[in-house]
């Protein structure tokens, strides 16, 4: 009787009222923290990046079959055909093709999309035609014509297309092969080369492949306890310390940090994070850029007394002072997220990068590994083929400039794309200036 008599009027009353006004209010104000066009944008090309990286074909990507894992996350043929459009719309034709061909092999399987076979068929045939295969290009504009007679720009295009071809056969006096019919896949056709001249072996060295060490040097390599030179705070309790690599000689800090101060730090971090930047060499302005793809903040010995704990421990592994250093800096690399092959210290050919803190050039990196990540993520250096993996509480330590002062160019390294995961690290940029006594100056150039 309660139900029917006072419930059921409430409802009556609930259901009368219009909530729309409140909802779109209410949508417009958490509409700020949604992704916009560039992250849609940025996310696709992530994508793009780890395809190549990895050598992932289209179709394993598109069906969540990753390197040691299968994801429940599938592209539909409307994701595929937007990933070919981003690719397409930056003149990117050799990802066009992949998407686009992906797109179009789902649409035959039977599964139902938003797009058209046509609409498909018309950015691929350009797409193949702009990659310099002319006889496929021919056959897939002869399909879409076949679809759709009237197509605006497919007659034209055909007719250009078997032109062209036919130009092309005379001068080199051959016979008209047709295309073939195998599908186009990863390495099907070439990709541009880009500003990266180490591209080829920076990827080998992100799947494991590449340079590697010979046994013989190898076993030079030791691990050991250190005390930082009999250092007060570390007499008792010894950090274990591994070679990682002899020259440049790279070392890895085992138990560097405890999981409650990563925490903290992330804690401390995510409040502050933004996209991280890297200075104009020419202009000297910091700037945002495709080649480094992370969240970063700085944190202060004064934020909380876990930063200033870590500081010090760091001071103490290295023995070089910290108070010329910069703040510690927390990154963290989501799925695509890089940094192609960098150097840390500043060139002769940008005198002025760090001049405004008056500390002198960055003698030395400190990195710790605040998470571990299930694929990709390596640290490595294409100069001499050593690839440093992620793993949680333990730091990597090496220096960029010789005693002399003089860089090491050796220490060209990158942040390879995380596959699947997310990549937390801080790191520690010790300065030149104070050091003098600490890491005296060699006698030579290379010392």
């Amino acid at each position: 009787m309660k139900r029917l008599n006072t419930e059921w009027s409430e409802l009556e009353s609930l259901v009368l009222q219009n909530p729309s006004d409140g909802f779109i209010s209410n949508m417009s104000i958490h509409r700020q923290y949604f992704p916009d066009e560039e992250d849609e944008t940025g996310a696709a090309k992530a994508l793009m990046r780890l395809q190549d990286t990895y050598q992932l074909d289209s179709e394993a990507f598109s069906r969540g079959k990753l390197p040691g894992m299968h994801s429940s996350a599938v592209l539909t043929v409307d994701d595929c055909f937007d990933m070919g459009k981003t690719a397409y719309n930056d003149a990117d034709y050799y990802h066009a093709v992949l998407w686009m061909q992906q797109s179009l092999r789902q649409l035959d399987d039977g599964e139902e999309a938003v797009v058209s076979k046509a609409d498909i068929l018309d950015y691929l045939s350009y797409s193949v035609y702009q990659m310099g295969d002319l006889p496929r290009a021919i056959e897939l504009t002869r399909r879409l014509v076949a679809i759709d007679s009237t197509h605006q720009r497919a007659g034209g295009n055909l007719r250009y297309f078997e032109k062209l071809l036919f130009k092309q056969l005379q001068e080199l006096n051959q016979s008209y092969q047709p295309a073939s019919e195998e599908p186009i896949q990863l390495g099907t056709y070439s990709r541009p080369k880009d500003h990266l001249p180490e591209r080829e072996a920076y990827e080998a060295l992100c799947r494991g492949e590449g340079l590697q060490m010979t046994e013989a040097r190898r076993s030079h390599l030791f691990c050991r306890y250190h005390d930082g030179r009999r250092n007060p705070r570390l007499l008792l309790k010894p950090l274990k310390e591994e070679d990682e690599w002899d020259s440049p000689h790279i070392v890895r800090y085992l138990d560097i940090l405890s999981d409650e101060e990563i925490e903290k730090i992330k804690e401390l971090a995510k409040p502050r994070l933004a996209r991280a930047t890297v200075r104009d060499p020419k202009t000297g302005v910091l700037t945002t850029a495709n080649y480094r793809v992370s969240k970063s903040a700085w944190l202060e010995a004064e934020d909380d007394p876990v930063i200033e704990r870590v500081n010090q421990r760091i001071e103490d592994i290295t023995g070089l002072t910290v108070d010329t250093a910069e703040l510690l800096q927390v990154a963290n690399y989501g799925v695509g997220g890089q940094y192609e092959p960098h150097y840390d210290f500043s060139r002769k050919d940008e005198p002025d990068a760090f001049k405004r803190l008056g500390t002198g050039n960055r003698v030395a990196t400190f990195l710790n590994y605040m998470s571990d990540v299930e694929a990709g993520g390596a640290t490595v250096f294409p100069d001499f083929g050593a690839a440093i993996w992620p793993r949680k509480g333990t730091a990597v330590f090496w220096y960029n400039l010789f005693r002399s002062g003089e860089g090491d160019y050796r220490t060209r390294h990158a942040a390879c794309p995380v596959l699947v995961g997310s990549k937390w690290v801080s790191n520690k940029w010790i300065h030149e200036r104070g050091q003098e006594f600490r890491r005296p100056c060699g006698l030579t150039e290379v010392d």
